[in-house]
């Protein structure tokens, strides 16, 4: 017996930014993960056979995103699309964007978190640590806005570490807000890190696939706090 979507195919289909040929890209919600994993909870992938528009089959993850973290997420919508995507993310040709409400504030206005990633297993599950036995893992940042013992951060990175983006800013002593893992979190609030946009360069004798998500409601009072005026 199959499992009911935890999104109807309107709420899925409604969460679609770009369909080509080739290619979704989707406004993923925060707290919902986008595979079942060990745990076999109710997942994102569990919505992609309302998004085969006329396709045999329902498209795959491209990439991954963590259960929290809201925002661009891009599905191959048949095999042939998806090796490309592969090659793409492998050889680092995407650019990724992300938004981030954290709390204090980076060492500096912009710059670069340069620091090796090691996932390590606790008792009470894994996680991830800044270490010399890690692997290499960059992250540009931004500043864009400022509010009460909070910073807005545009953070752009380099490599595709687990968790690389909360990590970075926690080691830099400004974590992203409720981040549970790496931070503090009251019990009702979400992630404030959002995959913004990204910038996929499909075709060499066409541009670039440019799609950006609209920040999550969550996020909107730190934004707003921070100086988002809700325009861009």
């Amino acid at each position: 017996m199959s499992r009911r979507p935890p999104l109807s195919a309107q709420e899925i289909q409604a969460r679609v930014l770009h369909r080509d040929g080739l290619i979704l890209v989707i406004d993923k919600p925060a707290g919902l993960a986008v595979h079942a994993g060990p745990s076999k909870a109710p997942s994102l992938e569990d919505c992609f056979d309302a998004l085969r528009f006329g396709l045999p089959r329902p498209p795959s993850l491209a990439h991954r995103l963590d259960a929290d973290t809201s925002g661009v997420l891009v599905l191959g919508r048949h095999p042939k699309a998806l090796a490309k995507l592969g090659r793409l993310f492998q050889g680092r040709d995407v650019e990724k964007t992300y938004w981030a409400v954290v709390r204090g504030s980076p060492p500096a206005e912009e710059g670069v978190f340069d620091q090796n990633l090691l996932k390590v297993n606790t008792r009470s599950g894994w996680s991830v640590k800044v270490s010399d036995k890690g692997q290499p893992a960059r992250t540009r940042y931004k500043v864009i806005g400022r509010g009460p013992d909070m910073t807005w951060l545009e953070l752009k990175p380099e490599t595709g570490r687990t968790h690389q983006i909360r990590v970075h800013c926690a080691a830099a002593g400004c974590p992203v807000i409720a981040d549970r893992l790496y931070g503090t979190s009251a019990p009702d609030q979400l992630l404030h890190l959002h995959s913004r946009g990204i910038v996929l360069p499909l075709s060499k004798n066409k541009p670039p696939v440019v799609v950006t998500a609209p920040p999550p409601q969550h996020m909107a009072k730190a934004l707003a706090e921070c100086g988002w005026t809700g325009d861009s």
